[in-house]
């Protein structure tokens, strides 16, 4: 008698330990500590760990590596913002100077207009024509310099726009590669623990 109830005790064990771990498989395709957002690594080890009394038992492993994609996520995105800082602070120099070109072209073109019925310049009285094709070279020039500033800031927009995109492609490489390897690992998962039921 004292057989049967051990061999049925030991046999629902084993039942429920399959079931467990069926169980557990079922909830690792959802959620993962290396895939996913940062927010889903989170969920995944607060519905993993362990719990005693009002509190959550955590692997130290698992802190590690939710550490780990934290601090990478963060300077990945603080990268970012370098980045966009000094494309943004360069572009507005670019801004500014190009601001300052044009109050000098400005100031010139209102001092031109004060002046257009008196035609000295320097003290020498030139001919209305020869003033104009002096102010209008002066003001070619100016136009000259912000096409060629507006040409530079095309260029590096251009750069940067390649270098994202560039980026993005690595990126999504990299997620691919990541991704075929996370799969590669559960399908070893899975033969081991199929192995593992076969021996039991």
């Amino acid at each position: 008698m004292t057989f049967i109830k051990s061999s049925l005790c030991i046999a629902f064990t084993c039942l429920f330990t399959l079931h467990s771990t069926a169980q557990t498989d079922i909830d690792e395709d959802k959620l993962s500590l290396n895939s996913g957002t940062i927010d889903s690594q989170f969920e995944y080890v607060i519905q993993k760990s362990n719990k005693y009394q009002d509190y959550k038992v955590v692997k130290k492993d698992w802190l590690y590596t939710l550490k780990s994609h934290t601090i990478d996520s963060l300077n990945a995105v603080r990268k970012d913002l370098v980045a966009t800082q000094g494309v943004v602070k360069t572009q507005e120099q670019e801004i500014s100077d190009l601001k300052l070109k044009l109050t000098n072209t400005q100031t010139d073109l209102d001092q031109t207009n004060i002046e257009k019925d008196n035609m000295s310049l320097f003290g020498i009285q030139l001919g209305k024509a020869n003033y104009n094709v002096l102010m209008w070279s002066i003001i070619g020039v100016l136009l000259a310099c912000l096409i060629f500033f507006i040409y530079k800031f095309n260029n590096s927009n251009i750069i940067t726009k390649e270098a994202n995109r560039n980026l993005a492609e690595v990126e999504e490489e990299f997620e691919e590669h990541r991704r075929t390897a996370l799969e590669r690992e559960q399908k070893v998962r899975r033969q081991l623990q199929d192995e593992l039921n076969k021996n039991k």
